[in-house]
């Protein structure tokens, strides 16, 4: 949950874990999210983005497709036309991030911006912790496999001992041929 630091009150971690977005196969953050959450107008931010664009390489922050931005638009219920930027939105990478809280340098982009950081790295050990988890049900997978193989086994060899059981048995004995 969220933390008090010195005197300023942080959002609880959902509010962010919420404005984290998958596009390009990163997490991003999208830049109207991050004005709002340092309390800045979108407009602000994103002049200080094109003053300090030397700040922001391509792994740090990238711009919208169209279609990526209507993707996210269809997925965010609560966007309606009219109410953004007409302009392409910049996502922000956890790094993108750090960079813009040093560009904007407010108290409380900075203490958002170290919330981010924590979020993003709770994420990551989630995710390591759920591969982990992958890989051990992989291993029991692998054990299972192998004894399938060896049960098979044992039922081939019991079908072919009763196919054996099935075949007419020679008599043994003496045969009258009347």
């Amino acid at each position: 949950m969220a933390k008090k630091t010195t005197n300023e009150l942080l959002l609880p971690d959902e509010v962010l874990i919420n404005k984290i977005y998958l596009i390009r196969n990163q997490k991003v953050m999208i830049d109207y999210d991050l004005a709002e959450l340092y309390g800045v107008e979108n407009k602000r931010l994103k002049e200080q983005v094109r003053r300090n664009i030397e700040r922001f390489p391509e792994d740090f922050m990238f711009q919208l497709s169209a279609e990526e931005y209507l993707s996210l638009r269809t997925q965010i219920a609560t966007l309606k036309r009219g109410e953004h930027s007409k302009y392409l939105p910049f996502a922000f990478t956890e790094h993108g991030v750090l960079m813009l809280s040093n560009v904007l340098n407010s108290k409380r982009a900075i203490q958002i911006s170290i919330q981010i950081v924590r979020i993003y790295t709770k994420l990551r050990e989630m995710l390591l912790t759920h591969k982990d988890m992958l890989l051990k049900l992989e291993e029991m997978e692998k054990k299972i496999g192998k004894q399938d193989t060896k049960i098979k086994l044992v039922f081939d060899y019991l079908n072919q001992f009763i196919k054996q059981q099935e075949k007419p048995r020679k008599l043994i004995g003496f045969r009258n041929n009347k």
